[in-house]
């Protein structure tokens, strides 16, 4: 994803979840995941989806069991 890609997209999930620490951090290779964050916590990636000119991201949120309790 380019930063301009990331940018837009961190807008949309902080207007659409209603959280200004939400985070993105760019990918630290190129064609990863980039890496989904509140605040310091991570809490998933985002993966970018380009198949027959339709662009998608798909976001997939961890949620560790001993976080639960």
């Amino acid at each position: 994803m380019t930063p301009a890609e990331i940018a837009k997209l961190q807008a949309h999930l902080r207007q659409l979840l209603g959280n200004q620490r939400i985070t993105i951090d760019p990918p630290k290779r190129k064609n990863q995941s980039v890496e989904l964050r509140v605040g310091d916590e991570f809490i998933g990636t985002i993966h970018r989806d380009d198949e027959d000119g339709e662009i998608s991201y798909a976001v997939q949120i961890v949620v560790l069991g001993e976080d639960l309790d």
